[in-house]
């Protein structure tokens, strides 16, 4: 009799719903954040904003505010993640990092894929009827480039700005769930939000190279090539420059500039190691993990600013 393996047994004994929360990358939180990110910083700017403008007394955003924001943006890219392995489930199975993911390993079906982004986007779409017009109607902008994000890997090639714009529209929706409107403040956050989404993501596209040429999909590790460290510094050296330009014009405090003056010191430090020859495997990882502290530091730059501020009239 062939023996059975250890990871057999752990395959078999996992439950439907914790092979649901894999598809739906929950077990991998760091993903989860790093969307949910860019928008808690919109919703503490647009507040901000407005209480510079003296149109409003209140610092900091209101908390049922937060929470559809919270869990919009864990919806979201709940649905988009299984749209995503719907997409690639035959491709998955190819790429080592990847070849485990329900779709792939058939742990469940296409059917229930669907029936599960379904959902998820459902319960986004009900959330965003809390939301001004304005953000409802981005909420809908927002659903085809994320469905769409997967066929671009096979036919643009920087599949990732897709991505992007895609994690760009989480500054949209909720700047505009708080004012209603969009700034020129709101497209600094913007594009410091796509640029720093294009450095992070070329970084977790590095170590898939091999697999992704051979498979024929594009990806910005690719189109960069030995040039990639170089792109990935430029993406967040551009970051850099749009939150100072940002911390100009709305205008923000000392914290915040602290929290700027961190995360440039801790991307300066990622392109340091992604620029040695031999980058162990782990790096990668690591560096996409430290994108998320960086993203909370300044998150906690720009509330404490927020907190601190005084009305401009």
């Amino acid at each position: 009799m062939k023996p059975v393996s250890s990871d057999s047994l752990e395959a078999n004994a996992e439950s439907t719903w914790m092979t649901v929360v894999r598809l739906l990358r929950w077990d991998k939180p760091a993903g989860r954040l790093i969307l949910m990110v860019p928008a808690l910083w919109a919703v503490v700017l647009a507040t901000l904003s407005n209480h510079l403008a003296g149109e409003t007394a209140r610092r900091f955003p209101e908390w049922p505010l937060l929470g559809v924001i919270v869990l919009g943006t864990l919806a979201t890219s709940a649905g988009g993640c299984v749209v995503n392995d719907l997409w690639d489930r035959d491709i998955d199975t190819q790429v080592e990092r990847t070849r485990n993911r329900p779709l792939a390993a058939k742990a469940l079906s296409v059917k229930v894929g669907i029936g599960v982004a379904a959902v998820a986007f459902f319960c986004a779409w009900g959330l965003s009827f809390y939301l001004k017009p304005l953000s409802f109607w981005l909420c809908v902008a927002a659903v085809p480039v994320i469905v769409l994000y997967p066929l671009a890997k096979r036919v643009f090639p920087v599949p990732q700005l897709v991505l992007s714009i895609a994690w760009g529209f989480a500054v949209l929706i909720s700047w505009s769930a708080v004012t209603g409107s969009l700034a020129f403040a709101t497209w600094l956050l913007w594009a410091a939000t796509v640029l720093w989404t294009l450095g992070f993501d070329t970084v977790y596209a590095i170590p898939d190279r091999d697999f992704d040429r051979k498979l024929g999909i594009n990806s910005s590790a690719l189109f960069f090539g030995a040039r990639s460290p170089q792109a990935v510094g430029l993406f967040f050296l551009g970051a850099t420059l749009m939150l100072a330009w940002l911390g100009i014009v709305l205008p923000l405090g000392l914290f915040y500039w602290l929290s700027v003056i961190v995360a440039a010191l801790f991307w300066g430090r990622q392109y340091r190691q992604l620029s040695h020859r031999v980058a162990s495997p782990k790096v990668y990882g690591n560096i996409f993990r430290q994108n998320v502290t960086i993203g909370f530091i300044l998150l906690l730059g720009m509330t404490v600013s927020s907190l601190t501020a005084s009305p401009l009239i």
